[in-house]
């Protein structure tokens, strides 16, 4: 393993001031095998005393740097804020509720040297209650269902990045949970490793139950954005044609019911059959539509370059 490398350890920081202390003195202890790093906490909006800790450790060591938000924006804001100012080679992510054991994070580097692009932590022995545990596991098997990365733990703050990678995120919302499926989508080779999770010591969880409504909605920005981004016909297009399809299975159906006697015009389920035609061919309309949109851009921006280089012959 090559302990010169620059590291840089980001770390979002919302309301945990029991475990600050506690947290930097073991990761100090973690990082001791390597030449160089740097502790960058990202205080998202805390309101307790999370911000004179955060200063306290930052006066006794120049390795620690604090990113102080105005407001509590979300784990991807600060998240995106810690990537912005982290220097490092490889960049490691973890919570700041003392769950993560920062003595996983040779592991992680270890296994990000190997070649790979990112390594995220899987919590195999995952210490939270069913009502977290059941949930997650859904969320997880959908998610490498329709995104093809294959890992179990999606959702980990366990990460390890080379920085080429960090540096070509752009994540807002709850995006930060699809991490993994991002990068994997952008070309980046994607692992993981198990890691030692530990049970909550201090304060509960900021996550409550309508993280899984939003994390529907989550879901598709990522897959529209990250997959069918250029390719908009095949998102809308495939809804469009199953909707449009059992339309017509409902109306053939009716269809043929007619032709032996059996009146339709006051069946609902013949204007059932009629909206979802309706419906899919609109969707189908709007995946057409973002095709146009896209292929004009590309276009545009061809004549942009062809004029270009026509300018620099001259």
């Amino acid at each position: 393993m090559n302990n010169q490398i620059n590291i840089s350890i980001v770390i979002p920081v919302f309301n945990e001031e029991s475990s600050l202390k506690e947290l930097y003195t073991q990761l100090s202890e973690a990082l001791i095998i390597y030449e160089s790093y740097e502790i960058i906490f990202v205080d998202d909006g805390s309101y307790d005393n999370s911000f004179n800790i955060l200063k306290e450790i930052a006066n006794i060591d120049i390795r620690v740097s604090i990113i102080q938000l105005n407001k509590n924006y979300g784990k991807a804001d600060a998240l995106s804020a810690g990537f912005d100012k982290a220097n490092g080679d490889v960049i490691v992510t973890l919570d700041s509720d003392l769950q993560d054991d920062p003595f996983e994070i040779p592991h992680l580097i270890e296994k990000l040297q190997e070649g790979w692009d990112l390594v995220s932590g899987w919590k195999k022995n995952r210490k939270d209650p069913l009502n977290k545990k059941i949930p997650s596991k859904i969320f997880n098997f959908i998610t490498r269902l329709f995104t093809g990365v294959n890992i179990h733990d999606f959702n980990c703050g366990f990460k390890a990045y080379k920085s080429k990678v960090a540096n070509t995120l752009d994540i807002y919302g709850g995006l930060y949970r699809y991490i993994p499926a991002i990068v994997g989508q952008k070309g980046f080779s994607v692992t993981e490793i198990p890691v030692n999770h530990r049970s909550r010591k201090y304060g509960k969880s900021k996550y409550g139950g309508k993280r899984i409504f939003h994390g529907f909605f989550d879901f598709f920005t990522m897959l529209f954005t990250s997959k069918y981004f250029n390719r908009p016909l095949h998102f809308f297009g495939s809804i469009g044609l199953i909707i449009l399809l059992i339309g017509l299975i409902i109306n053939v159906y009716l269809t043929i019911g007619w032709y032996k006697g059996i009146w339709i015009d006051n069946r609902p389920v013949f204007f059932l059959g009629i909206l979802l035609i309706i419906i899919g061919i609109q969707f189908f309309s709007i995946g057409l539509l973002g095709e146009l949109f896209i292929n004009n851009t590309r276009s545009s921006s061809k004549k942009v370059h062809s004029i270009y280089k026509k300018n620099n012959t001259n």
